[in-house]
């Protein structure tokens, strides 16, 4: 079991980084360190999220960097700063949509920011013999994506071939063989997971379900794409960080461990049980919001079906899911209907006008 000090989270403002400092720092008792948050505070990166943490925590196990992952000097004084032993890399650009209109930008976060890390990584953890310490770890946060997309029938494993279907998927895929490469070339101490489709609190809403949450509550088109039937495995976010700690404390050096949900929906079923949860939750007319619903084209390169063995992770960890989609969906639905502040600031530009007040030295 690794004992671990002080943890610099990537991208730690995103909807799955500040789900995990949460659960570090209020759910995890065998977690007493410190956690250092780098983020460049893209669109996507709210630290409004880490409100409540900042001012528990801040300045004592809880400390905020902005700044950018490919940021190389600014990236190696963190880690003398903070004595950094651990590194869990959830900074990416993450939406295949973005994707396709500007690939640039994910390669640059995703393959250019992930090299920085790794090798500013490996030269600060060498002993003087050129060896690679032992009591350190990179963590890499990746996605089912980068196998491609399945028949009616099978799961990706861990030895699954890659197949990548998107700009992003094949971003991801590249930052995930530099991290392997990392491990047998130079014998820095990684390990990577691979993570079914998350949801839950702070999602910021471009994603499915807080999108159509908020249009259903808007009285906005329900948009679908193709007939509605690409499959996807839904895991609560809550969920994914408790296996994330599972592999940081007893993951194997080196090892890749899938972590799924194990709970397969199309997409056009999981937006039907969504409008029974508004609808009962809300008042406002199922059918009137099922009438909202309007297929549009398909986006190409459209995987059709993802669904992941997660047995890995469940028989050498001892790790399960511990959320059922049920309450979940409702878990997620209740925070949106008592969030909508956070939402309005996210979608109306005031929070990025609050991030360029705050943070003007560096943005």
């Amino acid at each position: 079991m690794r004992s671990l000090k002080n943890i610099l989270v990537t991208g730690g403002c995103g909807f799955i980084g500040c789900n995990f400092i949460r659960v570090m720092l209020k759910k995890t008792s065998d977690f007493t360190g410190r956690i250092i948050n780098l983020d460049a505070l893209t669109y996507a990166g709210n630290p409004e999220s880490l409100s409540d943490i900042e001012s528990e925590f801040g300045n004592t196990r809880y400390f905020f960097e902005h700044g950018d992952i490919c940021d190389r000097p600014l990236v190696e004084s963190l880690f003398r700063k903070y004595n950094i032993d651990t590194v869990v890399h959830f900074a990416a650009e993450s939406h295949v949509d973005r994707s396709i209109h500007g690939p640039e930008a994910f390669i640059v976060t995703n393959v250019m920011g992930t090299f920085t890390l790794l090798d500013i990584a490996r030269n600060i953890w060498k002993n003087s013999g050129g060896t690679m310490r032992d009591d350190v770890l990179f963590h890499h946060i990746s996605t089912d994506e980068v196998y491609g997309s399945l028949g009616e029938s099978g799961y990706f494993t861990e030895t699954t071939a890659y197949d990548p279907r998107s700009p992003y998927s094949s971003s991801k895929a590249s930052s995930d063989h530099l991290v392997s490469a990392y491990y047998h070339t130079y014998g820095l101490p990684v390990t990577i997971s691979n993570c079914s489709n998350n949801y839950g609190p702070y999602q910021f809403p471009e994603k499915l379900i807080p999108l159509m949450i908020l249009n259903m509550l808007e009285g906005k088109p329900l948009p679908v794409y193709g007939d509605g039937k690409n499959i996807r495995d839904w895991l609560y976010v809550e969920d994914h960080n408790s296996a994330v700690w599972a592999i940081l404390k007893n993951g194997r050096n080196g090892e890749r461990y899938n972590i799924g949900g194990e709970n397969e929906w199309e997409n056009i079923a999981l937006l039907y049980e969504l409008i029974a949860i508004v609808s009962k939750k809300t008042g406002i007319d199922a059918e009137k919001i099922r009438g909202t619903i309007t297929f549009v084209r398909d986006r190409p390169g459209h995987d059709r079906r993802y669904a992941i063995d997660c047995s890995r992770v469940k028989c050498d960890l001892g790790w399960k899911q511990s959320v059922s989609f049920e309450a979940g969906l409702n878990k997620t639905v209740d925070w949106y209907l008592s969030n909508s502040e956070w939402v309005d600031r996210i979608r109306s530009g005031e929070y990025k006008k609050w991030v360029e007040k705050n943070y003007s030295q560096r943005v």
